[in-house]
This record gives C-alpha cells, sequence and structure tokens, in this order.
C-alpha cells in the first residue's frame, strides 16, 4: 500500500500512520476493504429499534411461556365449574399457546425481515464475488508513479534563517554604550 500524500510504500497493511509524513491511514484502510465505499456508521447515542424478526420471535416466545400460567389456571377453573365452557376455553388457550407460540417464532424466523445491514455513503452497494471466482484487486488508489524522486528532503529550518551570531548581539551594545558615553 502506498501513501495517498507522499507516495511513501508502506511495509504492511495494517500500519495506522505513514512513515514518511505522519498521514492517518486508517481511513485508507477501510476504503480499500470496502472497494473504495465508505461505510456508514451509527452513533451510540442514537435508539436500535428491533428487527421485526427478532420482535416476531420475542412474541412467540411470550406467547408458549404465558401458557405455561395461564393454561394450568384456567384448567383449575376448569375443574370446578359445571359446564363444558370452561372445560373448551382450557383447551382452546392450550392450543392458542403452546401450538401458536411455536409457529410464531418458525413464521418470523424463515419469513420476517431481519435487522438492516449497514448500508454504504457513496456508489453502488459492492458486488459479492462468486464463492470459487479468483479475488478481484481493488485499484482504490493510483498505481505509484515510476520514477519516484529521490532528490526530494525534508526542508532544514536551520537554512531558512541566517542565526545572530552572540557576538554581533554583544558588539552591537557595546557600540551603543559608547555612543551614550560621549
Amino acid at each position: 500500500m502506498f501513501c495517498p500524500q507522499c507516495g511513501q510504500q508502506q511495509v504492511s497493511g495494517v500500519v495506522r500512520f505513514c512513515s514518511r509524513c505522519g498521514f492517518p491511514l486508517d481511513g485508507v484502510i477501510q476504503l480499500l476493504a470496502n472497494g473504495g465505499l465508505i461505510p456508514v456508521y451509527r452513533s451510540s447515542d442514537e435508539p436500535k429499534g428491533m428487527s421485526p424478526r427478532r420482535k416476531g420471535v420475542k412474541q412467540g416466545a411470550i406467547l408458549f411461556l404465558s401458557g405455561a400460567v395461564i393454561v394450568p389456571i384456567l384448567g383449575i377453573i376448569a375443574s370446578f365449574s359445571r359446564g363444558n365452557f370452561p372445560q373448551l376455553l382450557a383447551a382452546l388457550a392450550a392450543i392458542i399457546c403452546f401450538v401458536g407460540g411455536p409457529f410464531r417464532m418458525l413464521y418470523a424466523a424463515l419469513f420476517e425481515e431481519g435487522a438492516p445491514k449497514p448500508t454504504m455513503m457513496y456508489g453502488p452497494p459492492p458486488v459479492t464475488p462468486p464463492q470459487f471466482a479468483p479475488p478481484r484487486q481493488n485499484a482504490a488508489l493510483p498505481p505509484p508513479p515510476v520514477h519516484t524522486p529521490s532528490s526530494w528532503r525534508r526542508p532544514n529550518t536551520d537554512e531558512l534563517a541566517n542565526r545572530p551570531s552572540v557576538t554581533e548581539n554583544t558588539t552591537r551594545l557595546l557600540d551603543k554604550e559608547d555612543h551614550t558615553n560621549r
């Protein structure tokens, strides 16, 4: 991988900063990993809604577990009453809870939509390569230049301005004293 700012070749793909210019390479690594697309991340303070699939499985489990409480209560009530209605009600509750609950969970697991996948910000959605195809090369950055300028060097700030010497400053102070004494 090459640094997009200075063109320095990096030793490995897990380097966080360019060794020459200090450019942060974390974003570049993510771009290359996602085929040039930037993933959108949710902030931690956003409320996370429950997916329809998870909600359906939860409803089925609650219905099934509530049958463990409702059916015995209706059975006790039906044993003390004299009509067929309470017995029919207990049987209907047992069918709804113990058969309907697992069916609701199965329906939710098979047919309802799961949690949304993270969407990409720019460009079309990535195309998943076939299972046995060779891996695709992501050319997100242009190839490195053929002729790298070897004459480039980091500027030496010492050369930008000449430093005044200590003796020049002292000499100026002495010259001022001579003029004031005359």
